[in-house]
C-alpha cells in the first residue's frame, strides 16, 4: 500500500508510554511526533500502550497506519510490532525479529562480528548465574578495566556503570541486573562517542554523523540524552573524511545486518587510533526536541515534520 503523499488521507495511532523504565522519555517522544504529525497534516491521536482501554482502540477505532514512539521494553522487543501485526496495522520502525535482535545488546554484537564489524569483547551475565572469585577473575581477563556494565535490553544508559576497578565489578553487575534480566560487561572504548542515524529499507542511507560531547556528566547517560544542556551535539562531527564514510557504512551494515527498516541509531566509539567500533543500534530512537536523529535530519534539510511523514512513507510502503 503506497503512501498517497495526501498527509489528510491517513489517521496515525501514535503508540506511546508503556511500561519500560523510558517511560516518561516515550511520553515525551509521543507528544512531540504528535504534533509534528498534526503538522504535516494527520490525523495524530496519542495511544498509549500501558492502558488497556487505549490498546482496544487500535481494534476498534479506524487507523490506518501506527507511529511508534516507544522505547525499552515493550516497545523495541518486537511485542507492539507482534499486536499491530495481528490487528492488521501497518507500523513505523522495524518489524518483530529485527526489534527483538537489536534490543540485546550482545545478540547484536554477534550478528555485527559475524558480519566484520568492529566489536569490543564482551561478556554476558544472566540474574540466576552464581558468580564466585574464578568467574569474576575470568571476566576482567576478557574484557579487561577499565570495563562498562550494562542492562543487555535497557535503553537510555539506564543501570550502567564505568568500572575503573576490578573491586566495583561486582557491585556494577548488581546494578545492571536490578533492571534487567542480563547484564553485559564490555571492554571500555575511550575516545569520541559518535551516532549516526539511517533512514530506509531497500535502499537504506546514512544521516549526517553526531558527535555527541557530554556537559557535565561522565559518559552519554540518561541525564545528558534528555536534560536540557545535558549534552551537546557536533552536526556534522568534526572527523575527517575516512572516519565518515566508514562509520556511516558500518550504520548502515548494521541497519541491514539487523533486518531493520524504516529507522535506525547506531552508537559507536572512535578511538585515538581513528578506529570506529560499534556499541548498539536502536530500532526506535528518541524523537525528542533534544533527540539525535531529529537534529541529524535537520542538518540534512528535513525538518521534524518531514521526518515523521517520511516514517509513516516507509510503514506504508513496505506493507
Amino acid at each position: 500500500m503506497a503512501y498517497s503523499g495526501n498527509p489528510k488521507d491517513y489517521s496515525v495511532a501514535v503508540v506511546y508510554g508503556g511500561t519500560s523504565g523510558e517511560r516518561e522519555v516515550s511520553l515525551n517522544s509521543g507528544a512531540c511526533c504528535a504534533d509534528a504529525l498534526k503538522e504535516a497534516g494527520f490525523a495524530a491521536t496519542l495511544i498509549d500502550s500501558a492502558s488497556k482501554e487505549d490498546l482496544k482502540r487500535l481494534i476498534t477505532d479506524d487507523f490506518d497506519v501506527a507511529f511508534l514512539a516507544l522505547h525499552g521494553k515493550g516497545g523495541e522487543d518486537g511485542s507492539i510490532q507482534g499486536f499491530l501485526q495481528t490487528v492488521g496495522i501497518p507500523y513505523t520502525g522495524s518489524g518483530i525479529l529485527a526489534n527483538a535482535l537489536a534490543v540485546s545488546k550482545p545478540r547484536a554484537k554477534e550478528y555485527y562480528a559475524a558480519a566484520g564489524l568492529r566489536v569490543a569483547p564482551s561478556m554476558a551475565v544472566g540474574k540466576n548465574d552464581v558468580l564466585d572469585d574464578a568467574d569474576m577473575e575470568e571476566i576482567v581477563e576478557t574484557v579487561g578495566i577499565p570495563c562498562v556494565v550494562k542492562p543487555s535490553t535497557e535503553g537510555s544508559s539506564l543501570g550502567m556503570t564505568i568500572v575503573k576497578d576490578a573491586s566495583d565489578l561486582r557491585k556494577a553487575i548488581d546494578v545492571a541486573l536490578a533492571v534487567d534480566d542480563e547484564a553485559m560487561i564490555e571492554a571500555f572504548i575511550e575516545g569520541t562517542e559518535l551516532t549516526i542515524g539511517v533512514l530506509g529499507t531497500e535502499d537504506p542511507f546514512a544521516l549526517p554523523i553526531i558527535q555527541v560531547v557530554p556537559n557535565q556528566d561522565e559518559f552519554y547517560n540518561y541525564h545528558a540524552k534528555y536534560a536540557e544542556g545535558g549534552s551537546t551535539h557536533l552536526c556534522p562531527a568534526p572527523v575527517s573524511a575516512e572516519v565518515t564514510e566508514e562509520a556511516q557504512n558500518m550504520a548502515v551494515a548494521a541497519h541491514s545486518i539487523l533486518g531493520c527498516r524504516g529507522i535506525s541509531r547506531s552508537d559507536f566509539m572512535l578511538d585515538a587510533e581513528g578506529q570506529c567500533w560499534i556499541l548498539e543500534t536502536n530500532t526506535l530512537p528518541g524523537m525528542t526536541n533534544t533527540s539525535l536523529v531529529p537534529d541529524a535530519a535537520r542538518v540534512a534539510g528535513m525538518e521534524f515534520p518531514q521526518l515523521c511523514e517520511k516514517l509513516i512513507e516507509y510503514a506504508l510502503e513496505d506493507e
